[in-house]
């Protein structure tokens, strides 16, 4: 869509189906992307699914030249990306981290966030890249630095999302009008991303965000491990893990994350639904080529 030159690789070839009408090339393998790209980038559900995308049989590691570059766009572990960054490194790679956020209907658009973990002139070099992808791109410092950030924001994502189940549940048993609290939350001191987005698929009924409980599972464990490393003590992490697995138990890996809220639901016997939301989220900010971020002393200032 923005003149880049486009070749794609999928465990699922009709996942690639929209992208090889619009004009990408179909790969066969990790390896024949490798072979026909100097930029190769990674969007995959693990760590271990990456880790087989790069070292497994006719993974990139064989593959890749001297000077080409490895985008890890995953929510991942950072000292794996260091790792398989060093893998890539003994054959003439270089390496960044640059996970997305923001939702998939802004990544659909390329109006979604990217956090860039590299050395400035890399981060340079990738910029028009990562520009075509999305509205707002950060760089965060080195290698691995993006991944941290990642997993403290979907960490957060998780809180304010478990926090606003809590909220829809109490004002319905309360007899409050949802519509009304969706707004009273939305313009108030209590509103977040979360509630603006997966809020309106909760009221909806659907929650359908197309990200789901296992992965919600996944992120948590890999904040946790982020605290664990750096010792610190964390409280409320291990409650909402505790929470997300009763879920993960109850309805299965591949729920909807929002449907968090059903076992207050179950508990109550209520059902959260208000008339008016949409059943998917829509992103209706018209695309733009992204820019960078800048960050530093009096950029954060408030009036």
């Amino acid at each position: 869509r923005n003149g880049h030159d486009l070749v794609v690789c999928d465990l699922d070839p009709a996942a690639a189906v929209p992208l090889v009408d619009a004009g990408a090339v179909w790969a066969t393998s990790p390896a024949e992307v490798a072979r026909r790209c100097d930029l190769v980038i990674t969007c995959l559900p693990s760590p271990a699914a990456s880790a087989e995308v790069i070292e497994g049989e006719h993974g990139l590691i064989t593959a890749m030249t001297p000077g080409s570059v490895w985008v890890e766009m995953s929510t991942t572990d950072e000292t794996e990306v260091h790792r398989l960054a060093r893998r890539l490194a003994e054959v003439g790679v270089a390496a960044a981290d640059c996970p997305v956020s923001g939702g998939c209907h802004r990544a659909a658009t390329g109006n979604i966030s990217i956090f860039a973990g590299c050395d400035r002139p890399l981060f340079e070099r990738l910029l028009p890249v990562l520009s075509a992808m999305g509205r707002q791109v950060l760089h965060t410092g080195p290698l691995g630095t993006a991944s941290v950030l990642k997993v403290v924001t979907n960490y957060l994502a998780t809180a304010h999302l478990a926090a606003l189940t809590e909220a829809l549940v109490t004002a319905t048993a309360a007899g409050m009008d949802l519509a009304t609290t969706y707004d009273a939350i939305r313009i108030s001191s209590g509103n977040s991303f979360v509630h603006e987005t997966e809020g309106q698929v909760i009221l909806n009924g659907s929650r359908d965000i197309g990200f789901t409980l296992d992965l919600v599972a996944k992120d948590l464990g890999l904040f946790q491990s982020v605290a664990d490393r750096t010792r610190v003590p964390l409280r409320l992490s291990p409650l909402l893990q505790d929470l997300v697995a009763d879920a993960l138990g109850r309805y299965g890996p591949r729920e909807f994350s929002p449907n968090l809220i059903r076992g207050l639901e179950d508990a109550t016997g209520l059902h959260v639904r208000a008339a008016g939301f949409p059943a998917q989220l829509v992103d209706l900010v018209p695309p733009s080529p992204g820019v960078e971020v800048v960050s530093g002393p009096g950029r954060h200032a408030h009036g």
